[in-house]
């Protein structure tokens, strides 16, 4: 029986407002925004830390910055710790927090890798939801940004996704084979949630298939 809903997206598709939906017509917890809360509240950081690192890569400068200062007698110096919360720490953190999660179930989890972290489960349903241009333009338009704006951010924040997840999980952005369904969200939200409720609910009666074994994910 499934008892965690992954829920990858592409910026702008209006995922986080399904996943709220979804999670409060199953009496589930839902973890998005909650989940930054979580890891700052184990990394002992600020929110804004966290945001700045949520699917996304340290710079190239700042990798090879790190790698100088492993061998350096400067690493004695203390530093702050929101200057040393960096894009590694975040993926280990967030892994051992999506673990913690999916042991306790009854959980929609958007993004942050779960779909990668969660990949072996049996009792975990993948979703990942997308939308033509102009429709993530027209959600973002809704939501108060500015037009330029929510071209800037459409443009850049999947790149960065895309970066994220070949760094961490040796694997391409969406990993199609990994999903039970991808939907586009141009549907409308209540046809999307219907239609990943009714597979949870087909895909259960027929014994739960197992994605076990993804090509080109470790």
């Amino acid at each position: 029986m499934f008892k965690i809903i992954t829920i990858e997206r592409e910026y702008g598709s209006g995922a986080a407002a399904i996943a709220q939906k979804l999670a409060h017509r199953l009496n589930w917890s839902l973890w998005d925004q909650s989940l930054t809360q979580e890891i700052a509240d184990l990394a002992n950081v600020d929110c804004s830390c966290v945001e700045r690192h949520n699917e996304r890569l340290d710079s190239r400068l700042y990798r090879l910055g790190k790698v100088f200062w492993r061998g350096s007698y400067e690493r004695a110096i203390p530093l702050d710790v929101n200057a040393t919360f960096d894009a590694d720490c975040m993926v280990d953190m967030v892994g051992k927090i999506i673990e913690k999660i999916a042991r306790e179930g009854n959980a929609v989890i958007v993004g942050r890798g779960a779909p990668y972290f969660l990949r072996g489960r049996s009792d975990t349903l993948h979703v990942f939801l997308y939308a033509p241009r102009e429709e993530k333009i027209r959600r973002l338009l809704s939501a108060g940004q500015s037009e330029s704006e929510a071209n800037e951010l459409v443009d850049t924040i999947d790149r960065e996704r895309i970066a994220y997840v070949k760094h961490y999980f040796n694997a391409d952005w969406p990993t199609r084979s990994l999903y039970h369904l991808m939907m586009n969200t141009s549907l409308g939200d209540e046809n999307v949630i219907a239609t990943i409720l009714d597979t949870m609910r087909r895909l259960q009666s027929q014994g739960n298939p197992s994605f076990t074994e993804i090509r080109g994910v470790r």
